[in-house]
């Protein structure tokens, strides 16, 4: 009785550079929550919808349209805003709300990255398989990074059941985010999933000012309605930006006459 094992359909090194890229993003976009406020960390993440977009188009072939590119040059204004307003901003705003913007756009670069080449994998691969590897190649390079920028900070940690709780409640958070993000992934696509994490920009508001009981700087609000102008020119353009031809009435494209030449091809080639 013969045994074969199934071989990776993707290098699993691949896998590791993948884990490499959402390990640094999860790391810059929590280190940015030292330095500056929740609601620019939350306003900033949409950064990774340029990012999405210059990779789709570089590395996937993604074709967009100018209303497309429109609505996310009007985002990166009202992007720019928050830079504007935490350069300018007290105590509330963190300790180097600067510092802590760049830490953002740069967790958005590396999560941009880990995002389309998921969507790639995703689309190559069974979603299980991309999951498996993700958290195993991930978990490795959380350890050596723990190991060595977080390991004086950890000892220092006072324990508690609230902190337990607290890092229970993220992981399994996490856990489910993580389990529904290739399902998003290969149905719709990378730029879609971004553009529907902002609606996380909402509640950080909310969360801040009714939880925290912060004060909003007034340019947050011009920001929050720039990047829902952005959105919504982005939104009303091509739903599928690289739509497939249709072949005319009795005048099939050139890839339907290659799928009906190549079809045709298989069965003389197999005699």
């Amino acid at each position: 009785m013969a045994t074969s094992s199934r071989p990776f359909s993707i290098p699993w090194y691949w896998y590791a550079l993948l884990a490499f890229f959402d390990v640094q993003g999860n790391y810059l976009y929590n280190a940015s929550y030292y330095f500056t406020s929740m609601t620019s960390v939350a306003l900033l993440d949409c950064w990774s919808i340029g990012w999405v977009i210059l990779f789709t188009w570089i590395f996937l072939g993604t074709k967009y349209s100018v209303f497309q590119f429109l609505g996310a040059a009007v985002c990166g204004t009202g992007l720019c805003l928050v830079l504007l307003s935490d350069s300018n901003v007290g105590g509330e705003g963190g300790s180097n709300p600067l510092l802590g913007d760049m830490l953002v756009i740069g967790g958005t670069f590396f999560f941009a990255l880990s995002n389309v080449a998921e969507e790639n994998c995703v689309k190559k691969n069974c979603g299980f398989e991309v999951l498996a590897m993700l958290g195993l190649f991930g978990m490795l390079f959380s350890l050596i990074e723990i190991a060595i920028t977080e390991r004086k900070n950890l000892e220092a940690v006072t324990w508690s059941t609230e902190l337990i709780l607290t890092f229970v409640g993220y992981t399994v958070g996490f856990f489910i985010f993580y389990s529904i993000t290739p399902l998003i992934l290969k149905s719709s696509g990378s730029t879609l999933y971004n553009l529907s994490l902002l609606t996380a920009d909402m509640w950080a508001v909310l969360i801040r000012v009714f939880f925290y009981h912060q004060k909003v700087d007034w340019l947050y609000y011009i920001s929050f309605s720039i990047v829902g102008v952005g959105l919504f020119i982005y939104s009303k353009s091509e739903k599928n930006p690289d739509p497939s031809p249709e072949p005319e009435k009795g005048n099939p494209g050139p890839q339907y006459q290659l799928v009906h030449e190549q079809s045709i091809e298989t069965p003389s080639a197999s005699l």
